[in-house]
């Protein structure tokens, strides 16, 4: 559209920069300053990355009453049908300029950023040079000197309709790792401003993606309970999570195979987050039943970044980054340290994690090492009984048994090497991992220690479960993908591998409570696990309003499990010769000699295809289906010699709708519904008198999972919703725990204002996360109470300096975040019970963490 004419003639200069985006930066960085001239790392494009163009231009005009010169930073994102948004003042002008900027830039429009040929969401800096009229010019506005062919120390004259001086300033991830999108279940989530609201972990950033709900009765420390779209997946069984390619899900722990920890990541270094919701894409593998989830790290900040917290309950925390100036965000080094006393009784503990990475370039090859290492110990307070609650007996915040805890490691190395040959790209990776983590837990109190004709006779000794696991991962993937113009699109077929070996060691004893040691072991495993896949997949557009992406996935699991305690009684105990209270027996039959040990070792395939097909855009509308096959490895408990692998597997579809509408010059609403289908034929459902999670029978799952965010100069707001019906496929009964509505929204309100320091204007930021969760169904045909809470955040500072108040829970509400319906005895009541009562594990109560935040070394 033509610029609105003033009374006074200008001259605008600009200059652009580009960053392909692949991956969302935290908040800190969205006010970063822009640099006027080329990082000394600034990288020319990659050859099958093109930045975006400008295909229409709007000139500013100098402000009415407005004097002198200045200069506007803007920092905006071209979309992948080139419109302009979320346009940020990161250098401002003042505000009269700054308005006559944003003015301008939101009438642009683009030729889009494409990589491999396919069109991708772009940053865009674009600086705005004011100068004002020269006495006696015409109105209206001046026409810019011929463009440069370089970009300039100095924002540079240029002509309208020219070429801009275009600086590609490096990718946030190697330029070809984003695999296509498989739908409106594929979410790439930036969190731009949603990222001031409370997150005190990793794991809180799925809240961003329809349809989960988090729990944890483990404590802070424990890897957290996650639902997602109907499923139960405990602590990661039906979720395959990853950091940058490496696996998270553990392979034989024995607490519950595929347990992903996630708190080892910094929640400052969490530059994106891809959640797929289904088994659609041919590169997700084992654990990706209800979907799969990839974190992306790297830190925005430049030169030194520092935080301090302090809050409720004793809880402190120091964060140090460093990413040397010059360099993409993939280089970095980070460190937290973290305390509590807890909200409550036995819910102190303490952890500290670091993470360095370095990513350097030869030639057209990308690499990247990353190490990292974790350690926590955390204690709990585990279950409380409902009527005991209720009655006075024990405190809300209170626990039965004070020696439920964790203790936990992590320590891992990768190396990623990204190359190009030709229309061929190229990326492998190989990691290791080193992973002890011991858990205490006790659901049930004095219940299970029954006495047995062998045993010494005895009363009940506890339940308290001691499980410790150690395992050790190395494995490798990678892919080569092949792009060719064809139909006068960018055709690409992509085939890759994945080979994965853990040894993993569990043991799980129950204590006795008067004198802390084992009187039980009920399982005592060593295992070897292997897991090697290969996989094609194309991304064909036949048509410009129609792509096919799609293609089969092939593994091969084999187990060498052995189990050192096979055998647990005596069947028929020797009068002569009896072994009275031994766990793991050495004989059975009448006293006949066996070992307690016993070797098993099987294998098993599994073919899994995946399709999608998309349609559109159509006026900012698309439409998608998707269907495919995922599967879940079998615990290692379960394996017998030479026994087909029960593995779970899942068949799942759904069809989808997209909405992109630009509302106003500044105002975007991006709008996804989608309707699901799965169905599992061996699930998992966790058992308290276990402990751990058991094989049930076949269920299926149908609903919708709906996403709405709005964006504008000064807000961004993210609502998701999901309905679910989830049933055992034999009984129709509902499948316990998992929720059939989910609620979450996200907000943020952020303001500049005329006060500067160094140059940069004061900012301040109000965000707030809003969780509401249905009834669950519980077993015995019961249902767990609502769970609403309110988390926020308030912000202001400037880029040297900042300083927040995080308030989560802020209603103070007493809730339950976990509830169950079983038998247990604490010895609270007269008489033990076997009758299932509530049981459930305290939401944290209202808490306040004030933190400072400075960051230097590294502004222009």
């Amino acid at each position: 559209m033509p610029a609105v004419q003033n009374t006074r003639p200008f001259a605008v200069w600009l200059v652009l920069s580009t960053t392909p985006l692949v991956c969302v930066r935290p908040a800190s960085a969205q006010t970063a300053p822009a640099a006027q001239s080329p990082s000394p790392a600034a990288q020319p494009p990659s050859p099958n990355a093109q930045p975006p163009s400008v295909q229409k231009r709007v000139d500013a005009v100098y402000p009415t009453g407005a004097q002198g010169t200045a200069t506007v930073v803007l920092r905006i994102t071209v979309g992948v049908d080139g419109s302009v948004t979320l346009p940020e003042v990161v250098e401002s002008g003042g505000p009269a300029f700054d308005s006559a900027a944003i003015a301008a830039v939101q009438a642009w429009t683009f030729h889009p950023a494409l990589r491999d040929g396919v069109p991708v969401p772009a940053h865009v800096r674009i600086s705005f040079h004011f100068e004002p009229p020269a006495v006696g010019a015409p109105q209206g506005a001046a026409e810019p000197a011929p463009p440069q062919t370089q970009a300039a120390e100095k924002p540079g004259p240029l002509k309208n309709g020219g070429e801009e001086s275009i600086e590609v300033i490096g990718a946030a991830r190697p330029h070809a790792a984003r695999p296509p999108s498989r739908g409106t279940s594929d979410y790439e989530i930036e969190t731009a401003q949603l990222a001031e609201v409370p997150r005190g972990n990793a794991s809180d950033f799925l809240k961003l993606a329809p349809g989960i709900l988090l729990t944890n009765e483990g404590g802070e420390g424990h890897a957290e309970q996650v639902f997602l779209r109907g499923f139960d997946a405990r602590e990661g069984q039906d979720i395959e999570f990853t950091v940058d390619g490496v696996p998270i899900n553990e392979s034989g722990n024995f607490h519950g195979n595929g347990y992903s920890d996630t708190h080892f990541i910094i929640p400052e270094l969490i530059e994106s987050l891809r959640v797929l919701e289904g088994p659609f894409d041919p590169r997700q593998g084992n654990y990706a039943v209800a979907g799969s989830a990839d974190y992306h790290l790297g830190l925005a900040d430049r030169g030194l970044l520092a935080k301090v917290s302090d809050g409720s309950y004793g809880t402190r925390r120091v964060f140090l980054g460093y990413g040397p100036p010059g360099t993409t965000s993939n280089t970095f080094a980070a460190a937290q340290i973290y305390q509590t006393d807890g909200y409550g009784q036995n819910r102190d503990g303490h952890d500290a994690s670091a993470i360095a990475q370095y990513e350097g370039r030869a030639g057209t090859n990308v690499f990247r090492v990353t190490a990292q290492g974790y350690s926590a110990s955390f204690h709990t307070a585990g279950v409380l009984r409902d009527d005991d609650v209720a009655s006075g007996r024990v405190g809300f915040y209170d626990t039965y048994d004070p020696r439920q805890g964790e203790d936990a490691s992590r320590y891992s190395i990768a190396a990623n090497l990204e190359s190009r040959a030709g229309d061929i790209v190229f990326d492998n990776q190989v990691y290791a991992i080193y992973r002890p983590l011991r858990l205490r837990e006790n659901f049930t109190g004095f219940l299970l220690d029954v006495q047995e004709p062998q045993q010494t006779p005895h009363g009940q000794r506890g339940d308290l479960i001691d499980l410790q696991v150690t395992e050790t991962t190395a494995g490798a993937r990678g892919w080569a993908r092949w792009s060719t113009p064809w139909l006068d699109s960018r055709q690409q077929i992509e085939f890759g591998y994945f080979a994965r070996h853990d040894i993993a060691s569990g043991l799980q004893q129950r204590i006795e409570a008067a004198t802390g040691a084992p009187y039980l072991t009920e399982a005592n495993l060593d295992s070897q696990l292997d897991d090697i896949g290969l996989y094609g997949d194309a991304n064909l557009r036949l048509l410009p309003w129609l792509a096919v992406r799609g293609g089969v996935r092939a593994d091969l699991f084999t187990y060498n499990v052995q189990n050192l305690c096979a055998v647990q009684s005596v069947e028929h105990p020797s009068p002569s010769n009896p072994q009275s209270d031994v766990s793991c027996q050495t004989q059975e039959n009448q006293g006949a000699h066996r070992e307690a040990n016993q070797s098993a070792s099987t294998a098993s395939t599994a073919a899994m295809p995946r399709a999608s097909v998309i349609f559109g855009p159509w006026a900012g509308v698309s439409f998608s289906a998707s269907v495919g096959k995922g599967v879940r490895s079998i615990d290692p408990v379960y394996v017998t010699q030479d026994r087909v692998t029960p593995f779970a597997s899942v068949l799942a579809g759904e069809v989808g709708v997209t909405v992109e509408e630009q509302l106003s010059t500044n105002v975007k609403l991006l709008f996804s519904s989608t309707a699901f289908e799965t169905h599992v034929d061996q699930d998992l459902i966790f058992d308290q008198t276990a402990g751990r999670n058991t094989l049930a029978g076949a269920t299926n799952r149908l609903g919708s999972a709906n996403a709405l965010r709005i964006a504008g100069r000064n807000f961004d707001t993210s609502l998701n919703a999901t309905f679910v019906h989830a049933t055992f496929a034999d009984t129709h009964l509902l499948i316990p725990y998992v929720p059939d509505v989910v609620l979450r929204g996200d907000g943020a309100v952020f303001k500049e204002f005329d006060w500067h320091l160094g140059g940069h204007a004061l900012r301040a930021t109000l965000a707030s996360g809003v969780t509401l969760v249905g009834r669950r169904p519980l077993p015995f045909g019961v249902r767990s109470d609502r769970i609403f809470t309110i988390d926020t955040n308030f912000e202001i500072g400037w880029p040297v300096f900042r300083a927040g108040l995080a308030v989560t829970n802020l209603l103070n509400t007493e809730y339950r975040l976990g509830e169950y319906n079983f038998a247990s005895d604490f010895h609270s009541q007269s008489e033990p019970t076997l009758v299932p009562v509530r049981h459930f594990s305290a939401g944290a109560p209202r808490e306040l963490l004030f933190t400072l935040t400075t960051n230097f070394g590294g502004a222009s």
